[in-house]
């Protein structure tokens, strides 16, 4: 009896802890990283040491990997949603954050589309870049600070921001035929990305809103 008690308890604790660790705010924004742990996260099984936590941030610094949501916000799976975090990247580095992707083990992943995380790298496509599609030449913030880059993925559209200010607009093409990269808009998870061992980039405040659809 002390055990099924003590089981009950443990149980409805977890019960509590989740619901209050996925509860959105007012304005609907959920935290999604607790600044502890990677609870709810999978590192790819390449060069999963590339992903540390230190002082509350996620940190991104070795070969490339790739850090996939797979927690219960929505279970894992976005169609029109926002998404922002705060970011500092260090000088050279190179990162991004995936929309509608899926948890890959190995690789460059092959859904959805990366929106560019770079100031200073040689990569000419900068942060806020949807990378290879509508790209972004000029740079709006510094190494060594942290920024906000916010994600609002709504139909068709992809609106990125930098610290409030619409960077990119990108409105994917009805016709595959009329752009030179397939339609990659559909449903999906959202990751981070480990470039290269030289690039170091921070993330913190990770957070999700879902949109109706």
């Amino acid at each position: 009896m002390k055990n099924r008690m003590t089981f009950l308890a443990a149980t409805l604790l977890l019960g509590f802890c989740l619901s209050f660790t996925i509860r959105p705010t007012a304005d609907g924004w959920v935290s999604i990283f607790d600044g502890k742990t990677f609870n709810g996260w999978k590192v790819t099984e390449e060069s999963p040491g590339t992903f540390t936590i230190q002082d509350g941030a996620i940190v991104v610094n070795g070969p490339r990997a790739h850090l996939f949501y797979e927690g219960p916000v929505h279970n894992h799976n976005f169609k029109n949603f926002e998404w922002k975090a705060s970011v500092k990247t260090m000088p050279g580095s190179n990162s991004g954050m995936f929309i509608h992707t899926a948890y890959q083990p190995s690789g460059w992943p092959s859904k959805g589309y990366e929106i560019q995380v770079n100031q200073t790298h040689t990569d000419w496509r900068k942060t806020g870049s949807v990378y290879g599609v509508q790209d972004v030449k000029e740079v709006f913030v510094k190494d060594d600070e942290w920024y906000t880059e916010h994600i609002i993925v709504n139909g068709k559209k992809v609106i990125i921001k930098v610290n409030d200010k619409v960077i990119n607009d990108y409105t994917e093409p009805d016709s595959i035929s009329t752009s030179s990269k397939p339609k990659k808009l559909s449903m999906g998870t959202i990751a981070l990305q480990g470039h290269d061992p030289k690039s170091k980039v921070y993330y913190k405040d990770i957070m999700i809103k879902v949109l109706p659809d």
